[in-house]
Parts: C-alpha cells; sequence; structure tokens
C-alpha cells in the first residue's frame, strides 16, 4: 500500500488548528530543521529563482576573470599566445576539476547547501585577491595594459600571488558550480507531476541563467578591460560574487534538502569485494533471489528510492546473493556488509559503469567549447575589430554565443521538442540531443577553420605581432561560429544537465552534475595538450607552426579542421555508445517504478 504523504504535528500546523494535515514531499528532502519538507512552505520556483539569480551574479563575477584571462596574461603578464592559451585551459581545466571535490564533499559529509555556501566563501575571497594584487602590484607602469602598452616584467611574488589568486577563484567556482545545479533541482520533487516537469524546465533555465550572467562579462566588462581598465573589472566581478553569496543565504529557510549518504567510493569498494568473495556462487537468471533490503522504512520521508534490478554487469550482482551463512547472520541481526550488499547498492555501481563511455565521448566536444575562451579570441584580435572609431573587444564576440544559447533554449522548448514529439510520438531524448550538439559543434569548428581562410586572404602584409590590423576582414566573420557553438551548447550541455542528474543515483546527485563539469575540465586539458603537440610538431625545419604569435605566418584553419575530424569520430563512437546505454529506473515512495522508464528504449 502506498505510504500516505502527509506532515502532521510537527510544527507545520497552526496550533488553533491541531488537525491540519499539510503535504509533504515525496522524495525524502527535508526543510532547514531536519524536519520532512512542506511542499506549499518550502522548494519549488520561490527557492529556484532565487537559485538562478545566484548563479547569473556567480557566472558574472567569473566570467569577468575568465573571459578576458588569455588577453591578461599576454597583455599585462607578457606571455605569448600559445603559452597564454594553454595557461587559460589549464586554468579553466582546474576550476572542473574542482567540481569532483565540490560533488564530493556534498554528497558524502557536508550536503549541497553547506557545500554551496563555503565554496561561495571562498571564491570571494579569490576575487578580492585578485583585485587587489591586479591594482597594487600588476598593472605597472600606470595605464598599462591595453592593446598598445603592454606592462613590464613583474616580481616572482606578484606573480605567485596573481596564481594563488586565480586558483582560489578556480576552488571556489569549481565547487560551486555542480553542487547549486543539483540543489536548485533538489527543489522540484520528481515524484509530483507538475514539479517534475518544472525539474526539467530548471535545467534549461539554469543553463539560460548561467549565459545572461557572462552576457555582462562579455560586453561591459569585456570592453573596459581590454581598454586596460582591469582593476575596476575585478571589482566589480568582487562585488558581484558577494551579492550571489547574500542573496544565497538570504534563502535559507524556504531551501529543501537532501542528507548526504557517506562515501560512494566505500559503497562501490563493498560491492566490488562482495561479488569477488562469492564469484563461485550461483544465481537465478531472473535475479529474483537477490537481496533487496529491509522494508520497514519503506514509508521513511528520508529514505532514497530503491533502484529498479537490470540486467548486465552478472558479475556485481553477485554481491546481493545470500547465501545460508548469511541467512544465518540475518537472523542474528549480524550483517556484514563487505559480503552482502543490496540490489541498489549493486546498481548505483552498475550506473556509474555505464555512465563512463557517456561520459568520456563528451570530452572531446569540450575541446571546441574551451577555443571560445582562447583560440577564438585571438583570432578576433588578429581581424578588423573597428566600426568607424568604436573598437569591438574580440572577447566581447562570445556574447553573439550567449544570445544564441538564449534564442536556441526558446526554439527548442517552444518550437522544436512539441514538433518532434507531434512527428515521432515522443520528445527527443537527452543522449539524442548531446548527439545533435555533437554535430553542430563539427559544423562550428568547419566555420571556423573557413573564416581563417578567409581571414589570412585579407591579410595585411608585412604585418609584425603588433600592427594594430593584421587583416582587412571584419571580426563580424566570427558571428556564425560563435553562434553554432552556441546552439550546440543548448544540445549537448543542458542535455548533459538533464541526464548525468537523472541518471545518477540518489547518492550521488551532485557526482552526475560534476561529471559534465569534468568532462569541460578534461577538455580544456585535451585542448592545452592538442595545442602543445601541434606547436611541436609544426615548428620543426624553422618553421612558425600553426599557431604562432603572429598568426598570419600560421595555419589556424587547419587546427580547427582536426578539431573537426576528430569531432567526428568521436561522433561515431557515441553513437554506438548510446545505442549500448540502458535507463536507470526508480522505485518510487509508493512502490511504482520511476525516472526514466519512458526512455528506456533508446533511440538514436
Amino acid at each position: 500500500m502506498a505510504c500516505l504523504n502527509v506532515c502532521r504535528d510537527q510544527g507545520y500546523a497552526e496550533e488553533k488548528n491541531p488537525k491540519i494535515k499539510e503535504v509533504c514531499t515525496l522524495d525524502g528532502t527535508i526543510d532547514w530543521y531536519g524536519r520532512p519538507a512542506v511542499r506549499g512552505r518550502t522548494g519549488t520556483w520561490v527557492a529556484g529563482i532565487l537559485i538562478l539569480v545566484n548563479q547569473g551574479l556567480a557566472t558574472l563575477a567569473f566570467f569577468g576573470v575568465g573571459v578576458n584571462l588569455v588577453l591578461f596574461l599576454t597583455r599585462v603578464l607578457g606571455q605569448d599566445n600559445a603559452e597564454a592559451a594553454n595557461n587559460v585551459s589549464k586554468w579553466t581545466g582546474t576550476v572542473y576539476i574542482f567540481s569532483l571535490l565540490g560533488a564530493l564533499l556534498s554528497d558524502s559529509y557536508w550536503g549541497r547547501y553547506k557545500t554551496c555556501a563555503i565554496f561561495q566563501v571562498i571564491f570571494v575571497i579569490g576575487l578580492s585577491l585578485l583585485s587587489l594584487s591586479t591594482y597594487i602590484f600588476l598593472l605597472k607602469p600606470k595605464g598599462c595594459g591595453d592593446e598598445k602598452s603592454p606592462c613590464g616584467d613583474h616580481s616572482t611574488f606578484e606573480i605567485g600571488l596573481f596564481y594563488i589568486s586565480i586558483y582560489l577563484i578556480a576552488l571556489g567556482n569549481g565547487g560551486y558550480q555542480p553542487t547549486i545545479a543539483t540543489f536548485g533541482a533538489d527543489q522540484f520533487d520528481v515524484e509530483d507531476p507538475n514539479e517534475g516537469h518544472s525539474k526539467i524546465s530548471f535545467f534549461s533555465f539554469f543553463y539560460l541563467a548561467l549565459n545572461l550572467g557572462s552576457l555582462f562579462s562579455n560586453t561591459i566588462l569585456g570592453y573596459f578591460e581590454d581598454k586596460g581598465i582591469w582593476a575596476l573589472g575585478f571589482w566589480v566581478s568582487t562585488g558581484s560574487a558577494a551579492m550571489a553569496l547574500v542573496l544565497f543565504l538570504c534563502g535559507t529557510p524556504m531551501y529543501r534538502h537532501f542528507k548526504p549518504q557517506g562515501n560512494p567510493l566505500s559503497r562501490f569498494c563493498r560491492v566490488v569485494v562482495a561479488a569477488t568473495r562469492k564469484w563461485k556462487d550461483e544465481m537465478t537468471p531472473s535475479g529474483e533471489d537477490l537481496y533487496e533490503g529491509e522494508d520497514e522504512n519503506k514509508c521513511s520521508q528520508n529514505e532514497s528510492r530503491k533502484i529498479v534490478h537490470t540486467h548486465g554487469f552478472k558479475f556485481l550482482d553477485k554481491a546481493a546473493i545470500i547465501t545460508p551463512k548469511e541467512m544465518n547472520q540475518m537472523g542474528k541481526g549480524a550483517q556484514n556488509p563487505w559480503r552482502l550488499c543490496t540490489v541498489t547498492q549493486v546498481e548505483e555501481v552498475k550506473c556509474i559503469l555505464r555512465l563512463l563511455p557517456i561520459w568520456l565521448c563528451t570530452i572531446l566536444y569540450s575541446v571546441v567549447f574551451t577555443q571560445m575562451a582562447s583560440l577564438f579570441v585571438e583570432q578576433g584580435a588578429a581581424m578588423k575589430t573597428t566600426i568607424s572609431s568604436f573598437h569591438i573587444p574580440p572577447a566581447s564576440m562570445s556574447s553573439f554565443d550567449i544570445l544564441s544559447v538564449a534564442a536556441f533554449i526558446f526554439i527548442y522548448r517552444r518550437v522544436l521538442d512539441p514538433l518532434v514529439a507531434r512527428l515521432m510520438k515522443k520528445g527527443l531524448t537527452e543522449l539524442q540531443r548531446m548527439g545533435i550538439g555533437l554535430v553542430i559543434a563539427i559544423l562550428a569548428m568547419i566555420s571556423a577553420g573557413v573564416v581563417e581562410l578567409f581571414r589570412l586572404k585579407y591579410e595585411v602584409k608585412d604585418c609584425n605581432t603588433d600592427c594594430e590590423t593584421p587583416s582587412s576582414l571584419s571580426i563580424f566573420w566570427q558571428v556564425p561560429q560563435y553562434v553554432l557553438v552556441g546552439a550546440s551548447e543548448v544540445f549537448m550541455y543542458v542535455g548533459q544537465l538533464e541526464f548525468f542528474n537523472g541518471q545518477a543515483p540518489d547518492g550521488l546527485k551532485s557526482f552526475g552534475s560534476a561529471l559534465c563539469m569534468t568532462s569541460i575540465s578534461l577538455g580544456n586539458y585535451v585542448s592545452s595538450l592538442l595545442v602543445t603537440v601541434v606547436m611541436k610538431i609544426s615548428t620543426r625545419d624553422g618553421m612558425p607552426g600553426w599557431i604562432p604569435g603572429n598568426l598570419n605566418k600560421g595555419h589556424l584553419e587547419r587546427f580547427y579542421f582536426l578539431l573537426a575530424a576528430l569531432t567526428t569520430a568521436d561522433l561515431l563512437v557515441y553513437v554506438l555508445c548510446a545505442k549500448w546505454y540502458k535507463y536507470i529506473k526508480f522505485e518510487g515512495k509508493g512502490g511504482n517504478d520511476s525516472g526514466n522508464i519512458g526512455q528506456a528504449e533508446l533511440r538514436v
């Protein structure tokens, strides 16, 4: 019989009406005081909008540093193009590596609220230190840092202080990002049809808030930073991050929370050890004799959902086989968790193993995505960046990416998805959308390569590395590649957020979001490695290489076409992995299967 989901006599009902019953969430969330969360008083879009605004302000702060970091490294610290692009890729990669740390602390020990608050404090400290070090030490002589006035040399202490500050920013933003995405999704009860639909919409709005937050950074802040007014740009970012933190803390009483469920690594190891110990034991083909766990807590509001048993990775199922020895131990109340695991614990391990191939296929897409913060900017700086007397900062061209994201989120949600659902009787799955994102990313790299060919065709002859306009081709020819990358993000990254969050077990939701962030991280590292390898190979025999300081002497288009070819190969592997993938199924609180059951039959 389904559990009666009613909160009674827990301080919610008014004292004068003790018989009042208030409906609680079905997914096991609790409120700030540890009591079952009341649906009408916590969560939903009231808390969700607070988190979206918080995300927008935090993103403004982050991209206020990140979007022009490659120019800061070349103009203020005196690095060349290849070195600066590599350092930006490594730094951006480190940001998303820290997402794993945030996810581990969130899922295992601190919970999502505490994790978000702590890492946001670190984020504000890092930005404050960067603003101070830039204003006091790095902008010397005064007025340096623009396109025409590079700064002088700096001491080891000054350089060290700069790197400490930006890696504190990486730690704060990296640990916060996957957790805030999952925390926002926690505000919607997936067991309720209306809130479940809102949860799906939340991820689209979350990514939209992320992009709108960076719009101000890419335009207004980008303009001032390009003019050499770096300290002002960094202080605005610091103020925005501080506002985001205050706003987040203001919503404390209305948030819904999931209790952390302990270290997932220990649960993973227990399944592997238990399965190894029973490798000789036989089990029924149907798996009906597997240990499901005790049912006395089935109606508890705070228990995680059970996962329905799936076929595949049958060796791991042996961890849930009940032997006569374990039956005796259970009778005595002395169950050994390293010898007997529940089906849900086994399915958690299977889920992660099934997610890994999909996740690996998303890394190369992130190599394409990271070019916007590095080589796209350098390519734009080597084009005509003026309209009359107005100078267009190359980094501000990413505004077209943001506008593309906003437009395609609307087009997908309001036009494309309903149209596909009408024609195919079912909307696009997350895996299908991610595949479409890869296809569009290939087109973006081809577009960037073609633009580079035309840029070289209209190059200014005898142009040195510091000439004002290396090419007469307008920077607005970059618009198609930015728009295509933006369109691909809507399909790939929004699809990833929905997919990894929805497919991760209840005790690993932040880890699911961290997988999306970590693919971006590894994409940046792979990009850095590719640039290094390409430059090493292409600079042999005295050649300037594909990506020299003066792009007029290089072949940047070859690098873009190389990325298009690699992404095409990645797409083929992805299609095979997507066809093999099996969607996870949860057993709802009422005993019904829930989750992505309707999507279990994958169409790619």
